[in-house]
């Protein structure tokens, strides 16, 4: 339960620090909907999400009005379409993403992710065919994201799918590109993918998770930078070790209020409570940006040196936090960096103060990767998939989640602006170190092996 104190603060942070739930996911495992015959297969999918997930948007909406907290998302996210589609042909798995998107629409959900392959250690049959069918897919909906493991640290690095990616970019961007190239950035390449991730568009239903499950993606990077700035402004002479302690306090609170709001969807709806996300997710909107939280610790902008060092303490807080706060965490869980979702990290990339070089460090500490970035339209398909390659290394050697959500504008230059609307945001085109070159490298695919510390058994 809350404490009289704890609801007061949240009070505070609901009126004037943008605190709210900003995804309630509910995963549904499609395996038993599994037939060779197509239009078998996409009525058996329809029926059973619309069956569980029919209630999903107003026991958000009644859970939200009780205490005050509004569920900013309401998504679906199934199991990989890569293996519950095996059989089918490209043109196939596209009528599948279809009528995904149908039935998302039908029950009013943002997004339905889970069109999803797995393929750290190599490509089965439904795998490729899945890859092969995205640029359509994505194109043709609105509603379906889509993502592809591509490494992990125990497998190590698949670069015949990282190349492979390259070009699947590339073409989701040219089949978009009145709309700036809009289906990549319903596109995300993991390293070491969680099985419970609500946010989009990364979701997908594990294959060890349950039937049918809640999980949670809590947010509040402008709860936290209004707390940072109450303490430096009572006492501008903090440590960043008091700095990182109220973080954490604050990580704290935020996850209760998510966990809060997910079991009682759950129990609503009588399934399963999975897991808090407890990822501080930005949007477009002044004074909920992750960005803004850098200028409140004392830096011009994020990107400027420093900016590495501050990200580690507080993705590091945030988890800490949250870890105390609730034994059902998940997810990414830490502090996300998608350059177009948030106003101030864009500006600080219209700006110059953040490179593609330096926001490729700080992934190294963040709980993502590359996300959201805008790149000239004329970027090689083998420099998109080096871009991919660093960022999966980034998350094996680490033993971490990494991810890109790349986005080649077709027919932009760096410099110049990509406008992708609504959570998705805008940003500048970010240049790319020899982005139409050749690259032998990553035309030598086959599979960077697990490095030597994947051994723990």
């Amino acid at each position: 339960m809350l404490t009289r104190r704890e609801i007061l603060s949240t009070l505070e942070m609901l009126q004037s620090e943008h605190l709210d739930v900003r995804a309630v996911t509910m995963g549904i495992n499609l395996m038993d909907c599994v037939s060779s015959d197509a239009a078998a297969l996409r009525r058996n999918i329809e029926t059973k999400i619309k069956t569980l997930s029919a209630g999903l948007v107003d026991a958000c909406e009644r859970v939200g009005d009780k205490y005050g907290i509004p569920v900013v998302n309401k998504r679906i996210s199934v199991s990989p379409i890569a293996v519950v589609a095996a059989p089918l042909a490209p043109a196939q798995m596209v009528d599948v993403a279809q009528s995904l998107n149908d039935t998302a629409a039908a029950v009013n959900v943002d997004f339905i992710g889970g069109y999803s392959a797995l393929v750290e250690k190599g490509f089965a049959r439904g795998d490729r065919t899945l890859m092969e069918s995205i640029p359509a897919a994505l194109a043709q909906t609105d509603r379906v994201c889509a993502s592809v493991n591509v490494a992990s640290t125990r497998a190590g690095i698949n670069m015949d799918a990282v190349l492979m990616m390259g070009s699947v970019i590339k073409e989701a961007a040219r089949r978009t590109a009145d709309r700036d190239g809009i289906a990549a950035a319903k596109l995300c390449v993991f390293a070491n993918i969680p099985q419970d991730i609500p946010f989009m568009a990364g979701a997908y239903l594990g294959i060890g998770e349950p039937d049918a499950v809640i999980n949670v993606g809590v947010s509040g990077p402008g709860v936290v930078k209004k707390a940072i700035d109450r303490a430096l402004g009572a006492n501008p002479g903090q440590d960043l070790g008091q700095i990182s302690e109220l973080i954490k306090q604050t990580a704290y609170k935020v996850t209760r209020i998510g966990e809060l709001i997910g079991r009682e969807v759950a129990m609503n709806l009588g399934i399963e409570f999975g897991a808090v996300d407890l990822s501080l997710a930005p949007t477009p909107n002044v004074g909920d940006s992750v960005g803004e939280i850098f200028q409140s610790l004392g830096l011009l902008n994020i990107g400027v040196p420093g900016s590495t060092a501050a990200l580690a303490m507080l993705n590091d807080a945030v988890k800490k936090g949250g870890a105390f706060a609730s034994s059902h965490v998940g997810g990414l869980s830490g502090a996300f960096i998608p350059v177009s979702e948030d106003l101030n990290i864009a500006a600080a990339a219209r700006r110059g103060h953040l490179t593609l070089e330096k926001l490729e460090a700080m992934t190294s500490v963040c709980s993502v990767g590359l996300d959201m970035v805008a790149i000239p339209g004329s970027t090689s398909d083998e420099t998109v998939a080096a871009l991919i390659a660093d960022e999966m290394a980034i998350g094996v050697i680490n033993h971490k989640t990494t991810a890109t959500r790349l986005i080649p504008v077709p027919g932009k230059s760096a410099g110049e602006h990509a406008y992708f609307g609504g959570l998705l945001g805008e940003s500048v085109i970010m240049p790319v170190n020899n982005a139409e070159g050749r690259n032998r490298f990553i035309l030598h695919g086959g599979r960077i092996p697990a490095p030597i510390h994947s051994m723990k058994n």
